[in-house]
């Protein structure tokens, strides 16, 4: 791929913009020497302005997101994009979410440019387990953890059943749930079946790879090994 081409698709500019980079001498080797628009130069040896290049495609991100963040690439207060690198909401193919977050949820995000992987985190033969952490504005029952693993319940307005799902009781007004589908606000919506109503809800887990103590608003670059903590768990 010629080197215009690669650092319009990394978001650095349209071509026009890109090109000027070449012709004031911004971009340049390792080494320092400058690069012309039809070199072949490895990735990881070209700097603009100094700066090695952002990542190349097959790009995925853990991101800790924070409530009053919204997962969208456009609205009118804060987005899921404003936590990172400008140029990576212009990257070609598209660093897109996987599933969403609600803007009052916190917690694990991902985000990827890769349409296979994406595709298979999300696919419903996955069955990738999600953790939501819940803070209720009652206490519970104690006949939740029954009615989330029956299988049987039927959120309003639907009309198939919940796959059975785990809840653990942390205290009286907290609990770890355990899914492995993604209806919309689900997990809201389960507890406002059992009379209950979710003040805080973050999510640490999605399948073997857990958000740990990432700060919120932080993300980090997975490696190999975290795809694998991630389809193995």
């Amino acid at each position: 791929m010629k080197l215009v081409k690669l650092l319009a698709n990394l978001g650095y500019g349209s071509r026009k913009q890109v090109t000027q980079l070449f012709r004031t001498g911004q971009v340049t080797d390792a080494t320092g020497d400058v690069l012309y628009a039809d070199d072949q130069v490895a990735h990881p040896d070209i700097r603009i302005d100094g700066e090695p290049l952002d990542p190349p495609a097959g790009l995925t991100l853990m991101l800790h997101k924070p409530t009053g963040v919204t997962c969208s690439a456009k609205d009118p207060g804060r987005i899921v994009y404003d936590l990172l690198p400008p140029r990576y909401r212009l990257r070609s193919p598209l660093l897109s979410m996987v599933g969403r977050l609600d803007r009052d949820t916190s917690g694990l995000l991902l985000l990827t440019d890769d349409g296979a992987l994406l595709h298979r985190i999300v696919s419903p033969k996955s069955r990738l387990a999600k953790v939501y952490e819940a803070t209720l504005a009652q206490d519970l029952r104690g006949n939740e953890a029954a009615v989330f693993a029956s299988g049987t319940l039927q959120l309003e307005s639907e009309h198939t059943p919940l796959a059975p799902a785990q809840l653990d009781v942390v205290d009286p007004r907290r609990a770890r749930l355990t899914l492995t589908e993604g209806r919309y606000h689900q997990v809201r919506r389960m507890f406002a079946a059992v009379g209950n109503h979710v003040e805080a809800l973050h999510r640490s887990r999605i399948g073997g790879l857990e958000l740990g103590p990432l700060p919120p608003g932080q993300w980090r670059q997975l490696d190999e090994e975290d795809l694998q903590r991630l389809f193995g768990g």
